[in-house]
């Protein structure tokens, strides 16, 4: 499950954005309504979509509760922000150090991964969560809820204090 640890450089995304939790989950919404306008984006680097959460605060999986808000993001990254219409927004995800993971199966199955990553790997690792955004990659091997999906989990950490 696990891949590798990797620094990315600062990234320019455009896409949707939606308050939501997971109790009152809005996935979906926010994935069609990318996916609708999605050849208006301008300047677009590779064909890979991200699928982001940005909590408030690093707390927000310590203290879980399906109630916590997020921002959910769907989007892609570009080479530059040129003329952004149909609603669409700019998100500049920073640099830094991320743990990525192989998540294959359903989206079913995913708080199955998440939960080996944030109760197991994480707290046997040298590394602790970073306060910025967790996000997915959804590569040429991602098909929507299939049994056979993968997807890349990148969490954002920091070496234990």
């Amino acid at each position: 499950m696990f891949l590798k640890i990797e620094n990315i450089p600062e990234k320019m995304l455009v896409g949707k954005a939606v308050r939501m939790s997971l109790a009152k989950n809005k996935t979906v919404e926010v994935w069609q309504d990318f996916m609708r306008n999605r050849s208006s984006i301008e300047d677009v680097i590779g064909t890979d979509l991200y699928s982001i959460q940005i909590s408030d605060e690093i707390h927000y999986f310590r203290n879980f509760s399906p109630l916590n808000t997020f921002t959910k993001w769907a989007a892609i990254e570009v080479g530059s922000i040129q003329n952004i219409s149909n609603g669409f927004e700019m998100l500049t995800l920073d640099s830094g150090g991320y743990a990525v993971f192989l998540h294959k199966g359903s989206a079913g199955e995913f708080p199955k991964t998440m939960q080996y990553i944030l109760r197991e790997w994480l707290p046997q690792s040298q590394y602790q969560l970073d306060d910025r955004p967790h996000f997915e990659l959804l590569g040429e091997k991602y098909k929507n809820n299939a049994p056979d999906s993968e997807e890349q989990v990148w969490i954002p950490i920091k070496k234990k204090e």
